[in-house]
């Protein structure tokens, strides 16, 4: 059991939402792999003046999806996509493959991996750690338009 000496919290802060703002973000993925949202979604909460809140982010996609992972080592990276490999083989046999055999496994990797992120905003700058990056991940051997809707609610400046 962690003692409670070893936990520290910082003071409450509450403000009032007083905006909700909302973009649209249009990505071309090379295919199966990682794409980089994380300056995309800086920008987006620069333009809006963000101040505390929450940015929101959704992909309107069954076949790609949206996670928070390491931005130093480009082998995370890469084993990521060998480990959704595994849990989701392209040759296990699947029923749906009404656009090919990699369909099916893109629809579990989404599953697993999740649709939407919510990102803390503190003082206008998003509250990630030093080592992460928010990430599309193309579960599609081919290349795909992608969209993902951006949405902050809270104060801006």
């Amino acid at each position: 059991m962690t003692s409670a000496k070893s936990i520290t919290r910082s003071s409450p802060s509450s403000v009032q939402a007083t905006a909700i703002s909302s973009s649209l973000l249009s990505v071309q993925t090379p295919g199966c792999g990682f794409t980089d949202l994380t300056s995309e979604a800086a920008k987006f909460i620069a333009e809006v003046h963000a101040r505390d809140g929450a940015l929101t982010l959704f992909i309107r996609h069954t076949s790609a999806s949206l996670t928070i992972q390491e931005n130093a080592d480009p082998s995370v990276l890469v084993d990521l996509t060998t480990a959704l490999s595994r849990l989701a083989p392209e040759d296990a046999g699947w029923t749906h493959d009404t656009e090919g055999p990699d369909d099916m496994p893109a629809h579990i990797k989404t599953m697993l991996t999740g649709a939407s992120l919510q990102v803390p905003v503190l003082n206008g700058r998003l509250a990630l750690g030093t080592w992460q990056a928010i990430y599309l991940i193309e579960h599609r051997k081919r290349p795909h338009r992608r969209e993902v809707v951006l949405q902050f609610v809270g104060s801006n400046q």
